[in-house]
This record gives C-alpha cells, sequence and structure tokens, in this order.
C-alpha cells in the first residue's frame, strides 16, 4: 500500500512550474524534486534516446516505492509527448508514451498529475519576457509555443482522467494570487 506521494507538474513554459515544484519540495516532508528537460535529438534517434531515458527513471521511481519518500518532478515523459503531438519532433512519440503511463499507473504511490495553466493566456507575455526568466539553447520562449503547448497538456490531462482512474489528475489555474493557488493545491493533495 503507497505510503508516499509521486507528483508529476506538467506545463507550457512561463506557467510556474519551478515556483510550484519548488512549493512541494518545501512543504511536504521527506519529499525529493527532480527537475528534467529532455532531449535535445528531435531526429528519430532522439526516440530511443528518450525511450530508454524514461524507462530508466520508471525503474528508478519503481525502486522509490514504499520508502515513505515522497518524489516530486517538475516535467516527465509526458513532455516528450506533447512535444510530439505539436510536431516539434521528427517521430511520433504516442505508442511509447501509452506503454510508459500505463506502467506510471501501477506504481505503488498516491499518484498526482498536475497540468498548470493560465486562464488568461496573455500573461505569457509578461511571464516569458520577464528578468531572469532561464533559456535553453534548442528551446525559443514564445508565447503562441506555450499557448500551444497549454492547448494539448490540457487535452492530455482530460485522457488521463478517463483511462487511469488511479492517477489524480488536477488542472492548476496559475495565473491567480499564489498564496490562493498554494491553498489550492494543499487541499487538493491533502498536507
Amino acid at each position: 500500500m503507497a505510503n508516499s506521494k509521486l507528483i508529476v507538474v506538467e506545463g507550457p513554459q512561463g506557467v510556474g512550474k519551478t515556483t510550484i515544484t519548488d512549493f512541494l519540495r518545501y512543504s511536504l516532508s521527506y519529499t525529493n524534486l527532480y527537475r528534467l528537460c529532455g532531449t535535445s535529438d528531435s531526429t528519430p534517434t532522439g526516440k530511443k534516446k528518450a525511450e530508454d531515458m524514461y524507462v530508466n527513471l520508471l525503474e528508478y521511481i519503481k525502486g522509490m516505492e514504499n520508502k515513505s519518500i515522497n518524489l516530486v518532478f517538475d516535467r516527465t515523459f509526458f513532455t516528450e509527448e506533447n512535444y510530439c503531438r505539436l510536431g516539434k519532433k521528427e517521430y511520433t512519440y504516442t505508442d511509447v508514451y501509452n506503454r510508459l503511463l500505463e506502467q506510471f499507473s501501477k506504481l505503488d504511490f498516491e499518484i498526482y498529475y498536475i497540468t498548470l495553466y493560465l486562464k488568461d493566456e496573455n500573461l505569457y507575455n509578461e511571464r516569458l519576457r520577464r528578468e531572469g526568466k532561464a533559456s535553453f539553447q534548442n528551446s525559443k520562449f514564445d508565447v503562441q509555443n506555450s499557448i500551444n503547448q497549454q492547448r494539448i497538456y490540457l487535452e492530455m490531462a482530460e485522457e488521463i482522467r478517463e483511462k487511469y482512474p488511479n492517477i489524480k489528475v488536477i488542472n492548476i489555474d496559475n495565473d491567480r494570487d499564489l498564496d490562493v493557488v498554494k491553498q489550492d493545491i494543499r487541499d487538493l493533495i491533502g498536507f
């Protein structure tokens, strides 16, 4: 029986994943936080790299079952599927994604899948251009890209909710006051 939480936080660039995953890390006792960025190889050989990486990740998570340690992830294999659905890769990932998701759903944790989104999509203009925003070599921060990602993430959340009732799917509107968002998360996750 699960004695710890597995929380995956997904969402587009600029939605506030770093802020929310930091909050979870420091609010839940005995919690490890992992930040993943995926693979930069968008060619068909990148599919195998991504598959291997996430298969190994799930094996690692399985090894952490029932150790009374909560795990919080800022992005996982859901991001790879999102980018593929958006046509950002030269391959499709859905076959691998479905296998990974099936394994993920069977892990002995209290599993939460959180999608962060901005109800007011115009806020991406401010958030992506703010001072100190990290930039990555292969990742172009662009408002329309974030809006497109958001729509796919919300679609994916609904698919997961319908197919995997043991995964607690939570969509969080992160354009509200941060204290309100944090309280919503406390209430929904139960801490």
